[in-house]
Formats: structure tokens, sequence, C-alpha cells
């Protein structure tokens, strides 16, 4: 049965919560869990925790244990967090170097149909700087940005609609269609999902826009329907002027609106770091106003900033939980989600 319209506006501007200080909360590791690397130099590392799993399993079965039996044991760990999240929302945004990596591609293609599968209901967000560069080249059309944004005039907000609605979207939908459950490919544009408006800065920006309103309705067909909607970041205006929106946002804005359990952003570093020059100090676990103050003590800076703002923002508007992970690392969205460990920063409330 489809849910209600809803029809969400999105306020242009969502201040922080209070900045008193909360010390760090780290998540509990009480049972062993599949556990990821802490830093780049260990990514190709075997899990500690599968290593705990499987000689815990040798140790029940003996040396007869079979690849069966511990695929068996290991999967059984696993039985909490899905029912935890059994029938929820998780919206994922997708982009960086999990995209231009074929191998990392199709281990996040099937992370998002395992969880498929078992009674999650993923929405998956996707941009496509990489590609749109490249296509920019072939045309010979210059790339500019400011302000670390893409300046989008007439030529490029062209190239950007064509790569992301057209070539990377359907490209995404068709590698999840092969991996075994139906995806659906939209921009925001498509049933007025998302309605854009210029970004403050357009004189210099161009076609850049932001989210002004969400209408998650046509969504809520495709996810009780078991299918997952596949979402590029273009929307338009109110007068079908289309626009380039950075895909953090819309990831954002999607999952408040939908009511999301957790808000998933696939980014190219570990997370939010306790010292940004020191790979293993990272955060686990943060609240609102733990990462406020980080932001202020200049712990956070440049990219991290627009993807802490877009978590922060989402957990304001509803989201119970936002969490930045290392895209590089293989089927981290599994690791986040089926694990007490997790793949990165986890923010709550």
């Amino acid at each position: 049965m489809l849910a209600a319209k809803t029809l969400v506006k999105v306020p242009q501007n969502l201040s922080f919560l209070s900045s008193d200080s909360k010390s760090l909360k780290f998540r509990n590791s009480k049972s062993p869990n599949l556990a990821y690397p802490s830093s780049p130099k260990s990514i190709r590392q075997k899990p500690i925790a599968a290593t705990l799993s499987v000689a815990n399993s040798v140790q029940q079965h003996g040396n007869s244990a079979t690849p069966g039996q511990l695929r068996v044991d290991i999967l059984s760990e696993s039985l909490p967090f899905i029912q935890k999240f059994r029938g929820k929302t998780i919206v994922v945004k997708y982009g960086g170097a999990a995209m231009k990596s074929e191998s990392l591609q199709a281990s996040v293609v099937n992370d998002l149909v395992l969880l498929s599968c078992v009674g999650l209901r993923p929405v998956l967000v996707h941009g496509g700087g990489p590609e749109i560069n490249l296509w920019l080249k072939r045309l010979n059309i210059e790339v500019n940005f400011h302000d670390g944004l893409r300046v989008t005039d007439d030529k490029t907000m062209e190239i950007v609609s064509m790569v992301l609605a057209g070539k990377v979207n359907k490209n995404l939908v068709s590698l999840i269609n092969q991996a075994g459950v139906k995806a659906i490919g939209l921009c925001g544009t498509d049933g007025r999902v998302v309605t854009a408006r210029p970004a403050a800065n357009a004189a210099k920006l161009g076609f850049v826009g932001e989210v002004a309103r969400v209408d998650p309705t046509i969504l809520w067909s495709i996810v009780n329907d078991g299918h997952i909607p596949v979402i590029a970041s273009v929307a338009a205006d109110e007068f079908g002027q289309q626009y380039n929106i950075n895909a953090d946002t819309v990831a954002g804005e999607l999952a408040a609106a939908l009511g999301a359990e957790k808000l998933i952003l696939l980014t190219d570093v570990a997370g939010i770091l306790e010292d940004r020059n020191d790979p293993s100090s990272l955060v686990k676990e943060v609240d609102i106003r733990k990462v406020k103050k980080m932001m202020e003590e200049g712990k956070i800076g440049g990219g991290m900033i627009p993807k802490v703002n877009c978590c922060v923002r989402s957990l304001a508007q509803g989201v119970r939980t936002a969490s930045i992970i290392d895209g590089r690392v293989p089927h981290s969205l599994l690791l986040e989600i089926l694990t007490d460990e997790g793949a990165g920063t986890m923010i709550t409330g």
C-alpha cells in the first residue's frame, strides 16, 4: 500500500545543536564480528574479527570444519543486525574512489543486493564527477571549480545531465539488475522527487543548485515493491531549468524525507579523525555536539566539512544515524551495517 503523499520543503539553513561537549563514544565490540582496517595501509589485511570467528569455528568443529560451516558461523553472527534493520530504509550516497574501481563497484552493488535480500530497503544516490570530467575533456569543454564546486554553464550542465542521468545511472541500474534485484533509475527531476533552487553564489557557479523540496511519493512505490531506486543528483527548478546538485546533499535530504533509519556516505577517507594527520585516530562514534566542537577546533576541515554538515542536517530532520565510511574498503556497507565495528564514523543525534 502506498504511503500518503509527503512534500517536504527543505529549509535553507539548519543550525547545529548547542556546542556542549560530550566525550567520544565508541561502539560496543563484545562479540567478534567482521572488523575493518583502520587505515589505508591495512586495507588488504584480513579482518581480525573474521579471523576470530574462523578460529572459534575451528575450535568448535575441530579440524573437520568445512568452508560451509565457517560461512554459516560467520553469517549467524549477523542475525541481530539483520533483525535490527529489517524493513528499515537505508539511504546510501555512492561516488568517489569506490565508483572508479570496477572491483569496488561490484562490492557496493553486491552489498546493496544482499541487504535488499535480507529485508532492508536500500535507496542509492550517486554522483559521478570523474566520469563528467572525462566527457568534458573529450568534448574540449573547460573544467572549472570555485570553492570546491563545479562551475556549471549551459554546455557543462548538458554534459552533467547526460552523464549522470544517462550513462552512470543506467550502468548502476544494469549492474544491480544483473546481481539479482530489480533497480529503477531516476534523477531528481523524475516525478519531481527533488525540486531545485539556485545556489546562493549562483552568479559564480552557474547552474549549481540546492534542494528546495523533496517529494518521496514515487520512491515509496518503488521500495514498497522491493526494488532499489537509483537516483542521479540532477534536478530542475519550478521553471524546468536543470541544476547540478551535490550528491551528498541530495542523499541527506532524501534520507530525511523518507524517514530513513540510516544515511551512509561512501567517501575516500577512513572517516572523521581525531588528528587529521594520524589515520589511526579514527573516531568510531560521535554525537552532533562533539562534531561541532571538533569543527570549531579545526579537527574537521576541507572536503569533510560539507559531508559532516549534510549528516547533521539529516539527523536534525529525524534520521536516526548517519555514517561517513571508507568506500575504498571492500564490502564497507556490510561492515557498517552488519557488524559492531563499522567501517568509518557514525554520527548520532
